[in-house]
């Protein structure tokens, strides 16, 4: 704890569908819904003006569409998020060098390792600055908490949204936290909210009375004593500015569930591509190998195979995951397919590309770890917070449309493309072997429709415009 609010958190306010509004002027003030759009997709972002209607993330998308039906519904375009999050966080990092971020839209920032904040007056002044140059940058809001914690600081800014800035003094935590839910406290979701509600406890408050032994009974001893500590308002977490990751994987759920066991096999070597191009940029390998599947029925199998070494090589993985998949019975079908990659290190085991290699040109005369060509793996729109479970790329991705034999071309809404008339713009929906787009600019004025065959060959695939920032205002 700190005696002064020099922990600052950063979140930006409905970012995705806040990036999309910027980004396609005739969205401006009007409801939009980001997520997966298939029957089995779910809200990853809601505009404010959304929100009115009662949309909110994690709901499903076919809730979502009852209660706002008249909003502009799109696919999550990451790629795009990406880049507007990297100028966040490069404003952030020329505040301090301790910046840890927790997500694209958020992080945490040591304004007192930067040197720009010892007080309460210096540590809103920064936080302010960083609002105007995020405005200026991007073109978006964001809303900053201020705090001698990051417990805090992280409570500060959900009451500053939207836009907004709350500062909260060193020495008021416990007056702040007493009538609160207990499910503001870090670590509390709802089965912990309703253990605790059974036992008599609501409110921090509560949780302060009964004490730590109680809590220890109730929640284990540490649990019970990190409960106990935080409703007293004590959090002495350090802002870190490397956050090791545990971790790499993706997962896709299917609009419809997959019976076909060559296609089944398809998708998870689809995601083992993917699944790999992440762990690649991340710079990392890892020894664990990780499949998910969840049935037809919700049952969910995890089974995992680990190596001798670590790897980052695209075909060990896929053979790993397509022994690990030969063990899982898939009767009855399914309908989510996940690939993860643990125990990470920072350098690869290369006898394994080696084994990989002679096996493959034992069995096929193929060399493994060669990039498929038909633009369904390694990243994009699809890879990101957010789009696992969505289905946003659940059953849609190019490379299953040529397993499936397809060759109609498939436009998402809000994808962006351009014609070789028209210039720029971006997809409002398609259907019947039709495609509509409405042109326009991050900078313009809201543009008109235009309606095309799906395979016009004046309209291609395009590339997110940067954004304009406003400015202060």
């Amino acid at each position: 704890m700190r005696a002064a609010p020099t922990i600052l958190h950063l979140d930006m306010d409905a970012f995705f569908a806040a990036a999309e509004q910027a980004a396609k002027p005739s969205l401006r003030g009007k409801p939009v819904v980001v997520g997966g759009l298939g029957p089995r997709g779910v809200v990853a972002t809601a505009s404010y003006e959304a929100r009115r209607f009662g949309v909110h993330s994690a709901m499903p998308m076919g809730q979502a569409r009852r209660l706002a039906p008249n909003a502009a519904y799109l696919v999550p375009r990451f790629a795009f998020y990406r880049s507007i999050s990297e100028q966040v966080m490069e404003l952030l990092g020329r505040l301090s060098p301790l910046v840890e971020p927790l997500s694209l839209d958020e992080a945490f920032v040591d304004l007192e390792a930067g040197g720009v904040a010892d007080d309460s007056a210096s540590a809103r002044a920064a936080g302010e600055k960083l609002r105007t140059d995020i405005l200026a940058t991007t073109g978006l809001a964001g809303s900053v908490g201020l705090a001698g914690s990051k417990m805090i600081a992280k409570i500060a800014s959900e009451e500053a949204k939207p836009d907004g800035l709350v500062l909260i003094e060193p020495g008021t935590e416990r007056e702040l936290l007493g009538p609160r839910s207990v499910r503001i406290l870090p670590g509390v979701g709802p089965a912990t909210g309703e253990h605790l509600r059974r036992a008599g406890m609501t409110t921090v408050a509560d949780l302060v009375e009964a004490g730590e032994d109680e809590l220890v009974r109730l929640l284990g001893r540490a649990h019970g004593a990190s409960l106990h500590r935080m409703a007293r308002g004590y959090d002495d977490r350090a802002v870190v500015a490397e956050r090791d990751a545990k971790s790499v994987s993706v997962e896709d759920t299917f609009d419809v569930d997959l019976h076909d066991r060559v296609r089944i096999r398809v998708e998870a070597e689809r995601l083992a591509e993917r699944c790999v191009g992440r762990l690649r940029a991340s710079g990392h390998s890892g020894r664990t190998i990780v499949l998910k599947v969840r049935r037809y029925d919700f049952s969910t199998l995890t089974r995992s195979e680990t190596l001798r070494g670590p790897t980052d090589d695209p075909g060990v993985v896929r053979e790993a995951v397509g022994r690990l998949l030969d063990a899982v019975d898939t009767t009855g079908g399914v309908r989510l397919l996940g690939v993860g990659v643990s125990g990470l290190a920072d350098f690869t085991q290369e006898d394994l590309f080696a084994q990989a290699e002679a096996r493959a040109e034992a069995e096929t005369g193929a060399v493994p770890g060669e990039p498929e060509k038909d633009g369904g793996v390694g990243g994009g729109e699809e890879d990101g917070p957010g789009a696992s479970g969505a289905g946003a790329g659940a059953a849609g991705g190019d490379a299953i449309e040529e397993a499936a034999g397809s060759v109609e071309r498939h436009w998402a809404p809000g994808h962006d493309v351009r014609h070789t008339v028209y210039g720029p713009g971006w997809v409002q929906g398609s259907g019947v072997g039709r495609v509509t787009v409405r042109f326009e600019e991050p900078g313009s004025a809201p543009g008109r429709v235009r309606t095309f065959a799906v395979d016009d060959p004046d309209l291609v695939p395009g590339e997110p415009l940067p954004l304009v920032g406003r400015g202060p205002e």
